[in-house]
């Protein structure tokens, strides 16, 4: 399969948000709607380890797949549950206890974990815990996840990951620092670049990760 090295997309938000949701905490429904129809079939399981307000399982459900998550934090969870129609397929759960959940074999993984900065204490992958501070400890605990997600998706089945690097004084190579992580359980197969179309000013280009489980 040739897999797309650059795409130009629309930036929509086609779905309501929780109130609580910024620009910080969705990626444009265009992302999961491109990899979904790219890489899955109808009736297809989609799963979303770090499901937030719900953009790839409302997406996946709209193009009659079955969508699965898993949301660490409750208020995300409540509300992302409550408006989905496949709510009983939401975990309100640590994405690293996901082998201990009783998920099917997943046909397709298309997900935006929540990104870090080099230079932050705060790690968002365990709200905060200060035993846990600091980009290694992300980094550690992102490897982590998708080491158990292998149990949780089928032979040939492909994960898709959003990430951007994080600009500033000190700039984070998110990245290569994620290809290297989730390399360690899945075979890299492809880096896709997005161009936006009428973005906003400070977002006019994004990436994803395509990997494969062999």
């Amino acid at each position: 399969m040739n897999y797309p090295q650059y795409i130009e997309l629309d930036f929509l938000h086609e779905f309501a948000v929780s109130e609580s949701d910024t620009d910080e905490d969705k990626y444009p429904d265009t992302i999961p709607r491109y990899f979904i129809e790219l890489l899955s079939e109808k009736g297809n399981k989609v799963f979303d380890p770090f499901l937030g307000h719900g953009t790839t399982a409302f997406i996946a459900e709209s193009m009659s797949r079955i969508p699965y998550g898993i949301e660490a934090d409750e208020e995300r969870y409540q509300w992302t549950a409550g408006q989905i129609e496949n709510w009983s397929n939401i975990r309100h759960a640590d994405a690293q206890d996901m082998a201990m959940l009783g998920l099917p074999k997943m046909d397709l993984c298309v997900t935006s974990p929540p990104f870090m900065a080099i230079t932050h204490k705060w790690n968002p992958l365990v709200g905060g815990d200060k035993a846990f501070s600091g980009y290694d400890e992300y980094l550690k605990k992102m490897t982590t996840i998708f080491s158990h997600m292998k149990s949780v998706m089928k032979r040939g089945s492909h994960v898709v990951v959003h990430v951007d690097n994080v600009p500033g004084r000190v700039f984070t190579p998110l990245v290569r620092d994620f290809s290297i992580c989730i390399s360690e359980s899945f075979k890299p197969v492809g880096e896709t670049i997005i161009k936006f179309k009428n973005p906003p000013s400070d977002y006019l280009f994004s990436r994803c990760l395509i990997f494969k489980k062999t």
